[in-house]
């Protein structure tokens, strides 16, 4: 067991220098074996290759995990992980690798199933490590020999160079440390996943993750796909749940939502969804700390799941208690739908003052969109910042106005430098304003009998919408909140003065059933889907080898080498 460790590693350690100094062309060069037999003119070459990579594949899924076998798996998915990392050290994406084309035809390929399902088996049991001595056989009661001892102490070596990191390796953080093979295994999934489909193939192994079910469905598997396969979900479920602090499991937890319906259907169906959504949410509200390709994963995959209405229904119905982590107020009781459009409002406003990324404001808006006409008993700290989002977005909008008029003042009669694109910076502004009276009035047009506290908020602020009233870009939105504030500011005069604010909610319910619904204005439901862009592959290829560069455990490459990306983005 230890000579194949210890082979095992060495394989790997000369691939690596191989493959970040040579092309392909090259390597498969130095693994190309010719048969010479004596007195003979002509000679049989075979090419070593396919035949290393389908045993490295063989050990991964036919060893069974144990202790004494560990090192072996963990080293045969590193050793993978290797053969592909020659992307690293190319700017553009490879389409047309020979090693590619091994692991998509030939005898790699029926093993496709049994590879995918493996791996994502390593990473839902989070194994760790056997304490060092374990995996080495113990000597014989002979003693074994001078040899034997060398190679135990050989393997009790490089496991603790493994486990410790090696000379000049990253420091590991101490989620990946603790479990390296489910580290290295989900690594090694993301890459396989990820791969560009031949020109006449399509990559089986994404075929094989958008495709495998649940153990517990019964229906037969559709002939189209020869690498489906099924799993416990239930267990996929709670690894998911328990590993979203790291890029890599919520990049998973993104394709399969994207791409898996079983997985979709199985989620959206748990009555627990919050042990989901509230990590998610947590990554979003330390969006400062996070990497930018982290907050967009998060946020899509919460974009994936508010496209279903039962899920936007559920999330108010789901009550959380003492929400440590959110600072700016205690929340002793809140919806995990209030909860959700907090945090997702706080990455606006975020958003809007630091990095100011328009894809990121697109997908927050999104979201709170599908989720808009079934918000239900909103938390009255959700209300309020629903309509702060909206006052900052009106002072926004009257800076950019004043400054756009300063500048035309300015420029009469000059021919000095360009001016600023002022039109272009309203024109945004004026698109997220527009976006946000579509939330509010989908809010108030199929669900105002439910949100006292929105409709409370709206009408302390109700100043802010006086000026929107006549603007020919939000004329027709308005009209529907001017009716209401309208509506509820009669029936409050009518109260009298000095309410406590118990009453004005008081009044605020009674008025909700008395409002015809007939004079609301009906709108198209607000309705958003992700799409993936054009050649996902430009942003997904070189993040998935950034995780690999700064997450895989005991793997460690001259970042000087790396063209793939730079390294602020890595």
């Amino acid at each position: 067991m230890s000579e194949a460790h210890n082979a095992l590693f060495i394989i790997c350690c000369l691939l690596k220098v191989f493959i970040s100094r040579m092309s392909e062309e090259e390597l498969q060069l130095h693994f190309t074996y010719e048969d010479k037999a004596p007195g003979s003119y002509g000679t049989e070459c075979e090419d070593l290759i396919e035949e290393l990579l389908c045993c490295l594949i063989q050990l991964i899924v036919e060893i069974p995990l144990l202790d004494i076998t560990y090192s072996i798996s963990l080293e045969a998915v590193t050793t993978l992980i290797v053969f592909l990392s020659c992307q690293l050290f190319r700017k553009e994406i490879l389409r047309d690798s020979i090693v590619h084309k091994y692991l998509m035809r030939g005898r790699c390929l029926p093993y496709t199933s049994r590879l995918v399902k493996t791996l994502l088996y390593n990473f839902i049991r989070q194994e760790r490590s056997p304490p060092p001595g374990t995996h080495v056989f113990q000597q014989q009661s002979d003693g074994g020999g001078l040899l034997y001892g060398i190679a135990s102490g050989v393997a009790t070596g490089l496991w603790t160079v493994f486990t410790l990191g090696g000379v000049g390796s990253k420091p590991t953080p101490q989620l990946e440390q603790c479990s390296p093979l489910a580290n290295q295994s989900l690594l090694l999934l993301l890459v396989l996943a990820n791969l560009t489909d031949a020109p006449d193939t399509p990559n089986p192994y994404r075929q094989a993750v958008m495709s495998f079910k649940n153990t517990q469905d019964s229906t037969a598997f559709s002939s189209s796909n020869p690498h489906a396969f099924q799993i416990n979900f239930n267990s996929l479920y709670t690894a998911l749940c328990d590993q979203q602090k790291s890029d890599q499991a919520t990049l998973l937890l993104y394709m399969l939502l994207h791409q898996n319906g079983n997985v979709r259907t199985y989620v959206l169906a748990r009555t627990d969804i919050e042990n989901l959504v509230l990590p998610i949410l947590e990554i979003l509200y330390h969006v400062e700390e996070r990497n930018s390709h982290h907050v967009y994963m998060a946020l899509i995959i919460l974009l994936i799941l508010t496209e279903d209405d039962g899920f936007n229904r559920s999330i108010h119905e789901v009550i959380l208690k003492n929400i440590t982590w959110y600072a700016e107020r205690v929340l002793t009781e809140i919806s995990l739908g209030s909860l959700l459009i907090l945090v997702v409002i706080r990455t606006i406003q975020y958003n809007m003052t630091r990095t100011r990324d328009k894809y990121l404001h697109t997908n927050c808006l999104a979201a709170l969109a599908n989720m808009s006409a079934q918000f239900r008993s909103l938390h009255q700290y959700a209300a309020q910042r629903i309509i702060s989002l909206f006052s900052l977005l009106s002072k926004k909008h009257n800076k950019v106005l004043e400054q756009a008029t300063q500048s035309l003042r300015g420029s009469v009669g000059s021919n000095d430098s360009p001016l600023p694109d002022y039109a272009q910076d309203l024109n945004v502004i004026e698109e997220v304003i527009r976006m946000m009276l579509e939330i509010i009035n989908s809010c108030l047009t199929n669900s105002l009998h439910h949100n006292p506290n929105l409709v409370y908020a709206l009408l302390y602020k109700r100043d802010l919408f006086e000026q929107f009233r006549t603007h020919p870009s939000f004329q027709d939105i308005m009209q529907n909140i001017d009716l209401v504030i309208s509506f509820f500011s009669s029936r409050l005069e009518q109260a009298g003065a000095e309410l406590s604010v118990e009453r004005v909610l008081e009044i605020i319910k009674q008025g909700a059933v008395a409002l015809p619904k007939d004079r609301l204005r009906k709108f198209p439901e607000l309705k958003f889907k992700y799409v993936e862009e054009e050649q996902p592959e430009e942003f997904f290829i070189p993040y998935v080898w950034s995780l690999v560069y700064n997450s895989a455990v005991a793997l460690y490459w001259n970042p000087h080498d790396i063209q793939l990306f730079t390294m602020d983005s890595g």
